[in-house]
């Protein structure tokens, strides 16, 4: 007999079942608790209610663990692609050698956007933020390919999911190069996915430019270490968005959104912000740690701890070796990494720190590498975005395959009671 658990109100017991998912995970279903009772459950911030099955991530945060559909994230940090692990989670297994192929020459195939996209950036302002004209942009996309919207047309849903991971690093340069005043490049279909976006990014049509492989290994890690994290705020934004039928690009923008607050992606933003305060006031290391202790001061040790992650951060340790050698191998002597690394060994050896859990997390170091090859504090999040795309679309695609019903979260009504309305004559 399947195990349940008992909730009991009043008089009354309702049995309610026990799931348990292949890694031992187990949850309380309660998904006919309103029915059967008139009750609802509250959890802000829904950090202990699991809002669908999925297969696509796993994650232990006591043991450090992040597994993309049960490859361990060490594993395909070393040896994979961001397009190879972009396919992975969409499709659920890794591709064969042909099956890559064809994925690859399609995404090279979509890389350029319609010509009338120039104008859509042209009448941002200049110092628009990139994730404001990123999510406008993946928004338009649905008004220049009304042909593939239909979220129950297979055929439809391939074509999308091909031109947006294809476009999102032509859209991001776009951002980034109107928000500097420079010409925007076309796609370079001769180069890889992340070669591509370093020449849209950095590239000049008056000199010839040459994408360093140190630095695009770096970029393409971070991207597959961003690439997916389970039910975060993003992606469950592009589920509940979704859940509506609404098209790929809408529930994408939403994303975007979601991302860009400062509690999720802008995080690695305010890492370097932290670290450009550190060095402009020169102060040590230990006095802004020690500041950020003071209960009576505003400065906060950025970088550190994870809501999931409760002893490391498995990402954190891969990015730090790569930041090293893209640093090595640009000659850069840079003074914010000196700042981190000196972070990094008092927080770790503090009992402050220590007793907390807080450990450096996969925005520490990113920020760093950002910033080494000249990539503005605003472009991070976009980044991110773009690390995070495939991971998006992997969950969009689960949540239709599963017919999940439209997302309607309940509330406990805590306002004023029923009374009438008073004319303004009266008021």
């Amino acid at each position: 007999m399947a195990e349940t658990a008992e909730l009991r109100v009043g008089d009354k017991t309702y049995e309610l079942p026990i799931i348990e998912g292949s890694e031992g995970e187990r949850a309380i279903d309660i998904s006919k608790l309103r029915a059967d009772s008139g009750l609802i459950t509250l959890d802000p911030g829904y950090g202990n209610t699991g809002s669908c099955e999925s297969a696509i991530t796993f994650i232990d945060g006591e043991k450090g663990i992040l597994r993309y559909r049960g490859y361990p994230i060490e594993e395909l940090a070393e040896h994979s692609s961001f397009l190879e692990v972009a396919h992975l989670l969409m499709a659920g297994n890794l591709p064969s050698a042909s099956e890559l192929e064809k994925f690859r020459e399609s995404i090279r195939y979509h890389t350029m956007l319609h010509e009338d996209f120039k104008s859509v950036f042209s009448s941002l302002p200049k110092d628009a933020h990139p994730m404001a004209a990123c999510s406008a942009a993946v928004g338009a996309l649905a008004t220049f390919y009304p042909d593939s919207l239909d979220p129950r047309d297979p055929r439809e849903v391939e074509v999308s999911v091909h031109r947006l991971i294809a476009k999102m690093p032509t859209i991001a340069s776009y951002a980034f190069k109107h928000s500097i005043g420079q010409p925007f490049m076309y796609p370079d279909n001769r180069l890889d996915y992340v070669e591509n976006f370093l020449h849209l990014m950095f590239a000049t049509p008056c000199e010839d430019f040459t994408v360093d492989p140190v630095v695009a290994k770096a970029i393409d890690l971070l991207l597959i270490l961003h690439a997916d994290h389970e039910q975060n705020c993003s992606t469950s934004t592009v589920r509940l968005v979704g859940s509506s039928n609404a098209n790929l690009f809408a529930a994408i923008s939403a994303g975007i959104n979601a991302l860009w607050g400062p509690r999720h992606g802008g995080a690695n933003q305010e890492v370097i912000e932290m670290l450009k305060t550190i060095e402009g006031e020169g102060v040590s290391g230990r006095e802004f740690v020690e500041r950020a202790k003071d209960r009576d001061d505003t400065s906060r040790l950025s970088g550190f701890g994870h809501r999931v992650y409760k002893n490391f951060d498995p990402r954190a340790k891969i990015i730090k070796k790569a930041c090293f050698d893209v640093l090595e191998k640009l000659g850069v002597n840079s003074k914010l990494l000196e700042i981190a690394v000196e972070l990094e060994e008092i927080a770790l050896k503090d009992d402050y720190f220590v007793q907390r859990n807080l450990y450096p997390n996969v925005d520490f170091y990113s920020g760093v590498i950002y910033t080494a090859i000249g990539t503005p504090d605003k472009m991070f999040t976009a980044m991110f975005a773009l690390g995070r795309l495939p991971g998006w679309i992997a969950h969009w695609l689960e949540m239709h395959a599963q017919d999940q019903r439209i997302g309607r979260p309940r509330q406990v009504y805590q306002g004023e009671l029923s009374r009438s309305y008073v004319p303004a004559s009266s008021r």
